[in-house]
């Protein structure tokens, strides 16, 4: 039966944020001067720091709540993407970082400028903004929901539009004040807290669990819940994590994730040089892996517990739902068996996990939206100082913020009143993105073709490819189902198609 939040659980709870409060007005101490002290920090930032930062943005909510799902329902395959997420940062580190560095950027669009043109960086920005507004809004929703079942043990409009509030003012806290500076060390907090939380989850598990290690693993075992590759040809979606997948879609994806997708790759761009900046992105992702198996393991003992009465002595079905909501086999037991302190403890671990990718991508659209779309605009038409783009970065990152809570509040009615799930959909709408960047990106460094016209063409053939390839719009066919790491292949291959029908005109300029 599910129970509310005790004292000792708003204790946790309010002590978390009370650190909240305290690190953020120390690390919001900083020397801002210009845009590039705001967004890249001066380029000053320690290589240790950078690459924790990087391991908590790509821990959202949605992975502390899905890691376990993933291993409860399947196995260990899911590590397979860190896997090939390693290969996809060696390939950022020797062969992006390099030219960004080459040109003293501050966004990784405007390497697009100097090869295509300014409207190049311009559209590939839009793409981002866009393609991120979607995609965060709706991992700030999953990490709103699950603060509210929490929380107020339902899920009702005003109780999600709180959670929202909190996270978002979490976010705001380090990001406003201080820029990328105060969000890596406060990246560095977050990290600490929701591993900290995960760590408890999973000793707490088991002890709980009434077998010793070598009959828990052998249980497993048993159950092939260890199998690590999965070698099988299928191309279906639910084929997530094969070994043929990971080779090429996924590995294409991880290359967009860490070298394309501004979220990820400002906080590298924030290291001294590049060689730093290659180090810090590779041991990010390296020190990911360990986190990530962490999760994986608390849902293969949740699988235990729920599947083999004998070592826990639960019987009977698990009905993953709240309120009519599907749930993670985590939050099902958050609900209804953590007890009381623990339970203020992982939901401080969750919002600590939401908000690591919460306040990175505010600054990263301020980002963007300042340096490639309103700078350029602006200088054309006076002369202005540069503390002047600091108060801009400031308010953009601020309607940022408000962009994504009414995201993730349209995220919440549209789950209830459409057919179209907004949600699967809007996890992936950064992805969509992907497709397009990779096959421009990719015409730009391998190849001396491509304009202004055929990248805008590119990055919207990407993304339309990718969608006409989704089962809701090839409905039609009725056991058609092509694994998004498929998908994203095609996409790619069709956005580089696009982009070669286009002759750059800096490069014959350049070779006159």
């Amino acid at each position: 039966m599910e129970s509310s939040f005790t004292t000792i659980d708003w204790i946790v709870f309010g002590s978390y944020f009370a650190m909240l409060i305290i690190s953020s007005i120390f690390l919001s101490q900083t020397k801002i001067e210009n845009s590039r002290d705001y967004f890249v920090g001066g380029n000053t930032m320690p290589m240790w720091a950078v690459a924790i930062s990087v391991l908590a943005t790509t821990q959202s909510a949605a992975t502390f709540l899905g890691g376990p799902e993933y291993a409860y329902k399947h196995d260990l395959t899911f590590l397979g993407f860190y896997i090939s997420a390693l290969f996809g940062v060696i390939f950022v580190a020797k062969v992006l970082i390099p030219r960004f560095y080459a040109i003293n950027a501050v966004t990784v669009y405007e390497l697009l400028e100097t090869r295509y043109g300014a409207s190049a960086k311009k559209n590939a920005g839009v793409m981002f903004l866009v393609g991120r507004l979607f995609a965060s809004g709706a991992r700030l929703y999953i990490g709103a929901l699950a603060i509210s079942m929490i929380l107020f043990m339902d899920i009702e409009a005003p109780h999600v539009a709180l959670a929202i509030v909190i996270l978002v003012l979490g976010a705001l806290a380090y990001t406003y004040f201080g820029g990328v500076k105060s969000v890596i060390y406060s990246d560095v907090i977050q990290a600490v807290t929701y591993i900290s939380a995960a760590l408890v989850v999973l000793f707490y598990l088991y002890s709980s669990l009434q077998g010793d290690f070598s009959t828990i693993v052998s249980t497993l075992a048993a159950d092939d819940k260890f199998r690590l590759f999965d070698f099988s040809w299928d191309f279906s979606s639910a084929a997530n994590f094969n070994v043929w997948g990971l080779m090429t879609g996924w590995f294409l994806l991880n290359i967009a994730a860490y070298g394309l997708d501004q979220d990820m790759t400002q906080r590298v761009l924030s290291c001294k040089d590049k060689k730093e900046g290659e180090r810090a992105i590779i041991i990010s992702v390296l020190m990911t892996i360990p986190v990530v198996v962490i999760f994986l393991f608390i849902g293969l003992l949740l699988y235990l517990f729920y599947n083999h009465p004998e070592l826990s002595a639960v019987s009977g079905g698990v009905e993953q739902s709240f309120a009519g909501e599907k749930i993670t086999i985590l939050m099902y037991y958050i609900l209804h068996e953590m007890p009381e302190g623990l339970r203020g403890l992982v939901t401080v671990g969750a919002i600590a996990a939401a908000l690591s990718s919460t306040n990175s991508v505010l600054g990263a659209m301020s980002s963007v939206a300042i340096e490639d779309l309103y700078k350029p605009w602006k200088q054309k038409r006076s002369d202005v100082s540069e503390y002047h783009f600091v108060k801009a970065a400031r308010v953009g990152v601020l309607v940022f913020a408000v962009l994504l809570s009414a995201m993730a509040m349209l995220s919440y009615y549209w789950q209830r009143y459409s057919e179209v799930s907004l949600l699967s959909f809007a996890l992936g709408v950064m992805a969509f993105a992907y497709s397009g960047l990779l096959g421009v990106y990719f015409s730009a460094i391998f190849t001396k073709r491509g304009s202004e016209k055929s990248v805008l063409l590119a990055l919207v053939g990407g993304f339309m490819t990718v969608l006409f390839l989704q089962p809701y719009i090839l409905g039609i066919v009725t056991d058609y189902k092509l694994g998004f790491a498929w998908q994203i292949v095609i996409g790619t291959v069709v956005a580089f198609g696009l982009t070669q029908l286009g002759s750059s005109k800096i490069e014959s300029e350049k070779e006159k």
